[in-house]
């Protein structure tokens, strides 16, 4: 091994400053280096993978060869420091600052509201950012496909890709209506009343600065002398415990493989990485060549192109494009197939850092690639100091079949992919969770040759991605077909015997078994139907010499099931009420605000809780926690992790001075585990790699306790709970039962979800040197409940504990309870070793720990008429609470209580109970348990239309509330805005037009269907507890005139402290600049009641707006004296005059009340009414289904601030859409989470939201509310559920027509499975079926 003195000097550029690390670690990601050496926090961890985006940069390089510079986007935390030798990285912070100037793309992003809670916004800016470096006039199809690799899980992503298309050359207005006429002229049938002017303009295009590519940096003209010179030498990166070796030549290479045989080759580090962080493995030694010329080429001669194993998957891809539009389309077969995955493969980041080498050899078994290139008859060529042979790129290879392997001291120079011919079809096919950026669950490289002139099998060759441990071969099969014809026959036993070759063991990892295999035949089939097609073509264009007859094409209604579904740049319109034009022009409040923070998003400069600079010997926290669901604990021995380098302390229940349970709350496990993820025990260390370290040497011996509780069934078998049933009930159910004409009773599965906040929780604990207090900086939604926490673990007044909340990236409900137990833990080990601590989660342990949405059980009894009116229902709901108390009784109550949505039935009764399980505890969760329950009541409503063989939009119309009226709780209300937007949905949607354009294309598609739905909705916000509904604020007005704001809310990216920012500019009459917002504090309001329930603005608007009105009242007699005066002079003179300039304003709150013994109250202070209209297609053989339009028509009454409005409606829905259809998570049966990053959870990305997208705030009345507004948060996700039953109304037609019931089992997600499953047709008989009682299988539902 080399010494470290040999160490070589790393010589890199960021941001135009040159970087020299004499002591360069190979471990060191770039992502760390950044943020903790050079302090560059724009750049942001997500998840640790590559899979979220948040980290991207761009990394420029020179090419001695070509003379060119290279950009392209990167994921920092995957990119080793020392593979960045002679490169030069551009940070957000590079790209523009407020200090200096911000850049074009940040402004955009900005004033395009394209920035919620910021967190992702610097990725985002860099993705763009990098496009345009190298397209400075994009498509907006470049724009969409340089996003695919960043999450956002706030905006819904519309508004980014809109400020994206600012840069397009061509005009990207709208053409929705291809009429030449705006969608947006009110036509005279309308009945929005004249006088009520909607707009649709959310920000203004004039004021954006124009964009010139010609004023970037320039490439650092060391780097090309460094690139070009031509006595390159071995670099050498000694580490703590690794070594990185850059031979200069490709001699030198086979030398450092020879003597290195197990070290990896690293390129791109896109497997390596995250091997090493996920899997834990080692490698002492890195080679890495990067950059020799022998790896980087295209070769053409007549009979194949070779690419070297150098090139980027996304240099792979432009090479490609090259050859397919110079060479007739005969011989590009293979490289069409391939064109056609790398579109999907991962994001643009991970295309740009991966190699065609690198991903040959890695040999995944999900490649989308390599079956496609065995398809091909790819070969590889290698090299090593023997000379140079030619490796087969076929099944054996793919198989991992030692004989057809590299040997040790091979290097991968090239990959050779021949051309196709004329009788020879090559197909690649894939079926993923999302269409993009995931791996696939099936895929395949299928090719066929023919005998010429004929339908004759000469060669088939098929493999398969993600059926087994490695990419598999039908090898058997293949030859058992050769000589046949191309035709039925053969296909129908193909699939027999495919069957019979590839076999997925029922108890396989990844689960899925039958859907698996069901899509092994289904991708067979539409490889068959794509070669029919090819053939009958081909032949046609022959002219005679064949007869046409011999090639019969496919049937016209199967040729819809040759595509996947293309993607699309989504294109939307948002419509809300103009302001007043009386309206004084300094008041803001009406318009769309640019929300507070969004440059500061934009440019990386806004704070998050891990930006904040280092403290003096602070030390860092690492977890352990159970991996087992209910066991006793017999011994933790920490001597080990204690002795591992940099460890400071660990600290157990012991160290609890105070409560370890608090409220049933426990922050360190004691005697015994309760789930599978809850914290046994934290190491504090110098670093958090030590601390990680340290943590895995944690010897924890258990002894399992009976019973294991994992789902809600196993809950009531073991009546497990962990509150009272809760009630409430109208009318006489029993007796209506006796007087229906129809009854019917079913049961709906509504899995849970994961709050995926882009930040993490992240805390910050200082422990101050006098009277035991303790400061703590974090992201949550209520500081007070942390405050508590952290107080009674520390066992000190809450007056000692000081909690700073500035912002944070994304809280969706997950931190309101979770901060309090995770500070308390910190602040703990921080009491404990008298260090500051900072502890951060990552991606796994925070989904893991925290956990997230109820799973839950509904069932329930309709009683109904043949007309469709419901007289009477019976609804029992359960939920997966997990083990201790949480949200989980508060979260039933609100089920309960808002079970009719939008329908009035006479005699309804709704009973709900929170199992107790042995999982991490459920929380609190955007729309608080309405997503679940209230897909239970779309559930029985279609289930009512499909027997009454009505629309389920005519059942919703003749059960809906019509007149004012009271619910089943006997609270009164006004249903006059649910029946307008309700109305308003369905004309303005062309739903009656639209549902019979989609019965006519399902009339001519078997393959391919198309649904719609209606979904109505009667929400609430706040909470039935009135002391819960407070707020406070606090305001000061200094001798300039500036004013200084602080309440009781916390801003999540929803926007609060904007708008408190606008109510303080309208109440005072002074310009929204003259007011400052700093952050939310205990010491500066104390008591404050949570930030969720969509109550935010609401109830802190009406506490500063109290206090707004107390000082003008106090200023009062000064305007009098002076009316003309300029503000600065009153609040002098008020001064001088010794009026205090400082109030605390105070709101009371709605006053709001539940009897549970009487069953009724006014529990909450009004409601939120909207309507969404979805239209999807499904493709029946894959189970793939794509979102073409919805619109939201949402009653906002008066909307403060409509670009935030339309912002949390569009985030929340989009959040919706992936609850209900591809966000997974994944239970073992043992209770182990398997979904524990971007990986194996797929929220949506840009290609998931609707091709387009209107949204319509629909004006009403609310005078109780702060100006006549209504609190729109949470009403949005809900409405998410128009694509799930559009997807079901699909699912139904396809079903009609293979002549099955039109009732199957209603439950979400509807996941890429569920839908094929529901498809029955006879590739699904062929699939063998398993006895459950003889296998456990890999994952199971907890609902």
């Amino acid at each position: 091994m080399p010494s470290p003195s040999n160490s070589d000097e790393l010589i890199f550029f960021v941001n135009g400053k040159k970087v020299i690390e004499k002591s360069a670690d190979p471990e060191t990601s770039l992502l760390s280096f950044v943020r903790k050496v050079l302090r560059l926090t724009g750049t942001k961890y997500g998840c640790g993978g590559g899979g979220c985006g948040a980290c991207t940069v761009m990394v420029s390089r020179y090419d001695p060869k070509s003379k060119k510079i290279h950009h392209y986007p990167a994921t920092a935390c995957l990119v080793p420091i020392c593979s960045l030798h002679g490169a030069a990285i551009t940070t957000v912070e590079g790209v523009g600052s407020i200090k200096k100037r911000v850049h074009p793309v940040q402004e955009r992003l900005a004033k395009c509201h394209g920035t919620q809670c910021g967190f992702c916004s610097p990725g985002m800016v860099m993705s763009i950012y990098t496009l345009l470096r190298n397209h400075p006039e994009p498509t907006p199809e470049q724009i969409t496909e340089a996003l695919g690799g960043n999450l956002c899980r706030c905006t819904g992503y519309r508004p980014i890709v809109e400020s994206g298309k600012t840069f397009c050359g061509e005009s990207t207005v709208c053409q929705m209506k291809g009429s030449g006429k705006c969608c947006m002229d009110q036509d005279e049938g309308s009945f929005v009343s004249r006088e009520e002017k909607m707009c649709t303009k959310l920000y203004n295009e004039d004021e954006f600065q124009p964009f010139d590519p010609s004023q970037e940096p320039i490439f650092p003209p060391e780097l090309i002398r460094m690139a070009e010179d031509p006595n390159k030498r071995r670099l050498t990166f000694q580490g703590e415990r690794t070594t990185w070796i850059m031979p200069a030549t490709l001699k030198d290479l086979l030398e450092l493989k020879a003597s290195y045989p197990k070290a990896p080759l690293v390129m791109g580090n896109t497997t390596v990485g995250p091997n090493i962080k996920f899997k834990d493995e080692f490698y002492p030694v890195f080679i890495s060549p990067l950059g020799l010329p022998e790896l980087y080429f295209v070769n053409t001669t007549n009979d194949e192109v070779t690419i070297g194993a150098g090139y980027s998957l996304a240099q792979l891809n432009d090479a490609l494009y090259f050859i397919v539009s110079d060479q007739p389309k005969e011989k590009t077969k293979t490289y069409h197939a391939l064109l056609k995955h790398l579109r999907t493969l991962a994001g643009p980041q991970i295309r740009n850092m991966a190699t065609l080498g690198g991903h040959v050899v890695s040999q995944p078994n999900f490649s989308d690639l390599n079956p496609i290139l065995a398809a091909g008859n790819a070969t590889i060529n290698v090299i090593s100091k023997e000379g140079t042979r030619q490796i087969p790129l076929n099944g054996p290879f793919l198989e991992g079949s030692p004989e057809a392997n590299l040997r040790p001291e091979e290097v991968v120079l090239s990959i050779s992919i021949p051309y196709s011919t004329q009788w020879h079809f090559v197909s690649g096919l894939r079926m993923a969770q999302r269409q993009e950026n995931a791996f696939a669950i099936v895929n395949a490289g299928m090719s066929v040759k023919f005998e010429e002139g004929t339908n004759t099998i000469k060669d088939l060759q098929m493999f398969y991605g993600h059926v087994g441990p490695t990419v598999v071969s039908a090898s058997q099969t293949c030859k058992r077909l050769i000589g046949r014809q191309w035709d039925d026959q053969m296909l129908s036993e193909a699939c027999r015997w495919v069957l019979e070759e590839i076999r997925i063991p029922p108890a396989a990892e990844g689960g899925m078994v039958e859907f698996r295999r069901t899509l092994i035949i289904s991708l067979l089939f539409k490889f068959y139907l794509k070669v029919r097609r090819g053939l009958n073509k081909m032949v046609n264009d022959f002219s005679g010499s064949l007869d046409p007859q011999k090639f019969p094409d496919i049937p016209e209604n199967f040729v819809s099931a040759l595509d996947d579904f293309p993607i699309q740049t989504p294109q939307g319109i948002q419509m809300f009420q103009c302001v007043d034009p009386k309206q004084p022009q300094q008041d803001p409040v009406g318009h769309p605000v640019m929300h507070q923070s969004a440059i500061k998003h934009a440019t990386g400069e806004a704070v998050f809780v891990d930006d904040m600079p280092p403290i003096d010997q602070e030390l860092f926290l690492a977890v352990v926690t159970s991996t087992r669901a209910h066991a006793k604990i017999l011994s933790i021995d920490i001597s080990e992790a204690l002795a591992c380098p940099g460890v400071v302390d660990v600290i157990t229940a012991e160290d609890v001075p105070g409560d370890n349970n608090h409220s049933g709350e426990i922050l360190y496990a004691h005697n015994e585990v309760i789930c599978v993820g809850q914290i046994i025990c934290t190491v504090a260390a110098d670093t958090y790699a030590h601390a990680k370290a340290a943590a895995k040497q944690v010897k924890i011996a258990y002894e399992d306790i009976e019973p294991k509780i994992i789902t809600i069934e196993q809950a009531l078998a073991h009546n497990s709970f962990l509150s009272d049933e809760r009630k409430i009930e109208q009318g006489n159910v029993e007796h209506a039962f006796e007087n229906v004409d129809q009854i019917i009773e079913g049961e709906v599965h509504v899995e849970g979800q994961e709050h995926f906040y882009m930040e993490t929780q992240t805390i910050l604990a200082i422990p101050k040197a006098e009277d035991k207090e303790m400061v703590l900086h974090l992201g949550t939604q209520f500081p007070t409940h942390v405050q508590e926490y952290v107080a009674a673990a520390l066992k000190v007044p809450r007056s000692r504990i000081a909690c700073h909340m500035r912002r944070t990236g994304g809280a969706f409900g997950g931190k309101v309870t979770k901060p309090a137990l995770l500070g308390a833990v910190s602040a703990v080990a921080a009491n404990k070793t008298g260090h500051p601590i900072r502890f951060i989660l990552e991606r796994g342990d925070d989904m893991l720990i925290t956990a997230g949405r109820h799973p839950l059980l509904g069932k329930y009894k309709i009683g109904f008429m043949n007309n469709g009116e419901i007289k009477a229902a019976d609804v029992e709901y359960y939920i997966n609470g997990g083990c201790t108390p949480d949200e989980s009784e508060l979260v039933m109550e609100f089920i309960v209580l808002k079970s009719e949505n939008a329908y009035y039935i006479p005699n309804f009764r709704c009973r709900g109970r929170a199992c107790k399980t042995n999982l991490p505890s459920n929380t609190a969760f955007r729309g608080f348990g309405f997503p679940q329950a209230t897909v239970v009541v779309e559930a029985y409503i279609s289930a009512v239309a499909a027997k009454c063989n009505l629309l389920p939009e005519e059942v919703k119309e003749i059960n809906m509330y019509k007149r004012t009226s009271k619910t089943a709780h006997k609270q009164t209300f006004n249903p006059e805005p649910l029946r307008r937007c309700w109305k308003e949905c369905l004309e303005k949607s062309s739903f009656y037009a639209r549902k019979q354009a989609a019965e006519e294309f399902n009339k001519k598609n078997f393959w391919k269907k198309r649904g719609l739905a209606v979904v109505p909705m009667k929400f609430t916000i706040g909470i039935p507890i009135a002391f819960y509904n407070q707020a406070a604020a606090l305001v000061h007005i200094y001798l300039d005139g500036s004013v200084l704001l602080t309440h009781g809310g916390c801003e999540l990216g929803q926007g609060l402290h904007t708008k408190m920012i606008q109510v303080a500019s309208r109440e005072l009459n002074i310009p929204q600049s003259y007011v400052h917002l700093s952050e939310t504090s205990t010491i500066t309001v104390p008591n404050a009641i949570f930030t969720a329930g969509s109550m935010g603005t609401d109830i802190n608007g009406k506490a500063v707006q109290n206090a707004c009105q107390i000082l003008l009242d106090r200023l009062q007699p000064i305007i009098k004296k002076n009316p003309k005066g300029k503000w600065e002079e009153w609040i002098g003179k008020a001064f001088e005059e010794s009026i205090s300039l400082s109030a605390t304003g105070y709101f009371k709150g709605y006053q709001t009340n539940m009897d549970w013994e009487k069953e009724e109250g006014d529990a909450y202070p009004y409601y939120v009414y909207g309507a969404s209209f979805s239209e999807v297609e499904v493709d029946c053989l894959t189970g793939a289904h794509k979102l073409l339009r919805t619109d939201i028509f949402m009653d906002a009454a008066f909307s403060i601030n409509p670009a935030l409005d339309i912002g949390q409606v569009e985030g929340a829905f989009i959040q919706g859409m992936g609850f209900y259809t591809i966000e997974e998570l994944k239970y073992s049966p043992e209770g182990v989470l398997y979904s524990r990053g971007p990986d194996d959870y797929k929220i949506p990305t840009v290609t998931e939201i609707p091709e387009e997208i209107s949204v319509t705030l629909v004006h009403s009345q609310n005078p109780i509310a702060i100006y006549s507004s209504k609190g729109l948060g949470e009403a949005g996700m809900f409405l998410g559920s128009s694509v799930l039953f559009a997807i079901y109304d699909a699912v139904s037609a396809a079903r009609r027509e293979r002549g099955l019931s039109n009732t199957f089992p209603l439950n979400s997600p509807a996941t890429p499975e569920v839908i094929r499953m529901a498809c029955v047709d006879q590739f699904i008989d062929m699939i063998p079926s398993d006895d459950p009682s003889t296998f456990t299988p890999w994952s199971i539902h907890v609902s």
